[in-house]
């Protein structure tokens, strides 16, 4: 393991396959990546990169770096798990999943039931530097805490203002886009990058072996650092929760909800901060046009399947923004009792003392409309009237 994950920056890294390839084998002295799955959707997104994203030479840079990275975690994940298969028999059980569209307060509400010391959250530092697998007793001093935390500051400066947005830290959960980009399938590199090209791919993609990826990544960090139960958070898993449900049929599954006028310019203003570090000019009306759109075609997929009687619908729990923010603990509380969860008195303290740690606006706040990102109101307005109508949602013009 380097000192630094600057170390690992190459301006001169092409954006190709094999170069990318290369450079993972040199940084590891590893060659076998696994399951061959993830060459089309590096292909995919390579494309995107060089020919859509209009990437300047820091956002190559981070490019290189950031793909690199996942290329190298395959690599090391795959020997220690021929040289440890037991591995591959660490049981998921029931882990708490939450669903989303973007903005929707899913990720405070990721956030306070990982402070229950009896669950198991996928950290910022883990999620990127998966290997060796983590450890209980040296969990909170690894090392790599404090490599990501020397990263992170270095993207603050770059793009101050993001903790307005969605506040980063090595040691706070992570979502679930991380571990599915090893298999180079996830909306992660969306919310980096400009690669709708990519994206418009990716809404294609048969995401089954991309949970199964997931699970094994997630045995992989469970393995020496277990706790009770899982609890995960991705705004990608709308797309995903057929394949969910296959590859966790004992899932407790949360979907939170929101005004989607009011969540989709949220979600706009939030992606011009990290958009913009890779390059010198952001089209926001175009990315704004384009999620809007995926993301109708995401909830509508949703909604067929809960629709379909694939599952029982009683096995998600449905939470409107307005209410979860009148009562923050007390939601938390409802969730616990409605999956028949024991909600410990350590939990609820731990719970109490983070919402007094982290006013809603701690970082300060953030205005934004639908009409400075070019979309109409009155239009998004009727495309998600559907989700209003399924989930009994508000949709309101004001923000």
């Amino acid at each position: 393991m380097s000192g630094s994950l600057l170390d690992d920056l190459n301006p001169e890294l092409e954006l190709t396959v094999d170069a990318l390839l290369e450079e993972a084998k040199k940084k590891t002295g590893l060659s076998d990546f696994g399951d061959d799955g993830f060459r089309e959707g590096l292909s995919v997104l390579l494309d995107s990169l060089n020919n859509e994203a209009n990437l300047n030479d820091f956002g190559r840079i981070v490019a290189g770096m950031t793909l690199t990275t996942f290329l190298k975690n395959r690599l090391q994940v795959t020997e220690d798990i021929k040289n440890n298969p037991e591995i591959l028999d660490v049981k998921i059980e029931k882990p708490i999943i939450i669903i989303s569209l973007p903005r929707t307060g899913s990720t405070i509400l990721h956030k306070l039931i990982a402070e229950d010391p009896n669950n198991r959250f996928l950290t910022t530092w883990e999620s990127n530097l998966l290997s060796p697998p983590p450890e209980a007793d040296t969990y909170e001093t690894d090392p790599r805490i404090g490599m990501w935390d020397e990263l992170l500051s270095m993207a603050h400066s770059v793009s101050p203002g993001i903790e307005k947005m969605h506040p980063v830290g090595a040691r706070l959960p992570e979502e679930c886009l991380l571990l599915q980009a090893h298999d180079f399938k996830s909306q992660l590199f969306n919310y980096q990058f400009d690669v709708r090209g990519y994206n418009n791919w990716l809404e294609e993609q048969d995401m089954l072996p991309v949970y199964k990826t997931q699970k094994m990544l997630m045995q992989y960090l469970q393995w020496k650092n277990p706790r009770a139960r899982w609890v995960l958070k991705s705004v990608g898993h709308i797309w995903g929760l057929k394949e969910i449900f296959e590859v966790f049929p004992d899932a407790n599954v949360i979907q939170t909800h929101r005004d989607p006028n009011k969540a989709v310019a949220s979600l706009c203003s939030l992606l011009e901060i990290p958009l913009a570090i890779g390059t010198d000019k952001v089209d926001e009306k175009g990315v704004a046009a384009h999620w809007a759109k995926s993301w109708e075609k995401g909830l509508r997929k949703l909604v067929d399947f809960r629709d379909s009687g694939a599952i029982d619908d009683s096995r998600i729990f449905d939470v409107k923004f307005d209410e979860f923010m009148k009562d923050t603990t007390g939601m938390v509380k409802r969730i616990y009792e409605y999956f028949d969860i024991e909600y410990t008195p350590e939990a609820a303290k731990a719970v109490q003392a983070f919402m007094d740690n982290n006013p809603r606006d701690k970082f300060g706040t953030h205005s934004y409309t639908l009409e400075q990102f070019g979309l109409d109101p009155q239009d998004i307005k009727n495309r998600y009237q559907f989700y209003a109508d399924r989930f009994g949602l508000e949709s309101k013009f004001g923000l």
